[in-house]
């Protein structure tokens, strides 16, 4: 059974919680008029030899800045599970990274209230000339661990990670498969309040999956507020009590699971 199955047969078997406001929930997550812009160059430069001469003749053109986001706001509250839909490029993914700390945007705030399990791109952060042990440390640091906290943690990330002798190996010379393992033992180390999910996590062998899939439900299990990006609409509608749609950048339509649903997919029929 995958990963996926696991987790959908933990949401059946779980009744999702009504829907909280202002008045009576928590905020755990606040995002107000946030824009990201990216810049990226006009020129077409294939070699180092021509960036070179170009910037010496200063004749390299003026880099065109990108909007990926523009004007984004909502709140989720605290024990939500919220789903993002929106096609390719609308600008979930940039969304998810600049709530994990991982961008920061051009405008707009971002407030959370309580910690964060990214679960992302799980092994886009390591050196891949540094040892296992080194991007523990490297990765945790990005993820706002302090020194003390990886040193109490250390041996539990190496345990769970299956990974042994390994960790004192170079990551370039680590399987995907013993990357991602690292990468999501470092990400759920924490007692997370708030868990980001770009897609549904398949990490390493079969064993490891089970480990994996019993972590994930033990979090949601203890209440964490989760956010999830997914294109498969079946598993956003088992998980999550409410959605949000993203579109060029805009919120276009949030609320009940179904009804934004099912205006998605009316939508893409156009």
């Amino acid at each position: 059974m995958s990963l996926m199955d696991k987790v959908l047969r933990f949401f059946r078997k779980n009744e999702a919680p009504v829907l909280p406001s202002d008045e009576d929930g928590e905020i755990a997550i606040e995002v107000k008029d946030l824009v990201m812009e990216f810049k990226v160059s006009k020129d077409k430069i294939d070699t180092l030899k021509e960036y070179i001469i170009r910037t010496i003749k200063r004749n390299k053109k003026e880099k065109q800045k990108i909007r990926i986001l523009n004007g984004i706001s909502f709140k989720v509250y605290k024990g939500e599970r919220i789903g993002i839909l929106g096609f390719n490029g609308a600008g979930k993914s940039t969304l998810l990274k600049i709530i994990a700390g991982i961008y920061e945007p051009t405008e707009g705030t971002v407030t959370i209230n309580g910690k964060i399990a990214p679960l992302l791109e799980l092994s886009a952060g390591f050196d891949k000339n540094y040892t296992g042990k080194n991007n523990i440390y490297l990765n945790g640091a990005f993820l706002s661990m302090d020194e003390d906290f990886i040193n109490e943690k250390y041996d539990e990330i190496v345990e769970f990670s299956e990974l042994g002798e390994f960790i004192n190996y170079p990551v370039k010379n680590y399987s995907s498969g013993m990357k991602s393992k690292l990468g999501f033992s470092i990400a759920t180390v924490v007692n997370p309040d708030i868990l980001i999910i770009d897609e549904i996590l398949s990490v390493g062998d079969i064993k490891f999956k089970q480990k994996s899939s019993g972590k994930l439900k033990q979090m949601m299990r203890d209440g964490a507020t989760v956010l999830f990006v997914s294109h498969a609409l079946r598993d956003i509608k088992e998980i999550c009590d409410r959605c949000i749609w993203i579109e060029n950048g805009k919120v276009v339509m949030e609320g009940e699971t179904k009804e934004v649903i099912d205006a998605y997919v009316e939508n893409s029929k156009k």
